[in-house]
């Protein structure tokens, strides 16, 4: 009997966390939080540094971060210009 064998990769479902806009401290708090020390302020107002398995990467306000299930954090970005792409 052949069994049939897949090509890509098993998806790593975990959470995910939007970043939050400059202003809302709440959000800020909850995902601070749920990054630990995995994650560095940045001088732009919204902006923070999340270790990857890529190195640090900064995320902004309307990206995602992603929480895999193998525990390692990921940052989805949303798309437009960024501060330090000038």
């Amino acid at each position: 009997m052949m069994s049939a064998q897949t090509t890509s990769p098993a998806f790593d479902h975990g959470a995910a966390l939007r970043v939050p806009p400059p202003h809302d401290t709440r959000s800020w708090h909850k995902l601070w939080a749920w990054l630990g020390d995995d994650a560095q302020a940045m001088t732009e107002a919204g902006a923070v540094q999340v270790c990857t398995p890529d190195g640090w990467t900064i995320a902004q306000p309307g990206d995602w971060i992603v929480l895999s299930v193998s525990g390692d954090f990921h940052v989805a970005r949303t798309g437009g210009r960024r501060f330090w792409d000038a």
